[in-house]
């Protein structure tokens, strides 16, 4: 999902700073959450209201030893998870779960 723009945050904003309106009312006139007003008030008070930087997947400390993974499980095809984890703390001295 996609941020919202900075002018429909500031429209938010100047709306709720006129007055005469609470948090519920402002979200419930943009379609908002009550929190996603609360927060983007208190990031004008800071100066600005542009939303975080997203992006990225996580990716597992593992990802890069794919090979090595499948190679491991090819030469112990009987053995448990924690037979695995162990395995490869024993290995490569980093320790999973």
């Amino acid at each position: 999902m996609k941020a919202y723009s900075i002018e429909f945050r500031e429209k938010i904003v100047k709306t709720y700073e006129q007055g005469d309106t609470s948090v519920r009312k402002v979200a419930q006139r943009f379609d908002v959450s009550k929190a996603f007003v609360q927060k983007i008030k208190k990031k004008k008070i800071t100066g600005h209201v542009q939303p975080k930087k997203t992006g990225g997947s996580l990716k597992s400390v593992l990802h890069s030893f794919t090979t090595k993974l499948s190679e491991m499980v090819e030469k112990h095809p009987d053995s448990t998870l924690s037979e695995y984890c162990e395995y490869w703390l024993d290995s490569y001295q980093q320790s999973v779960s």
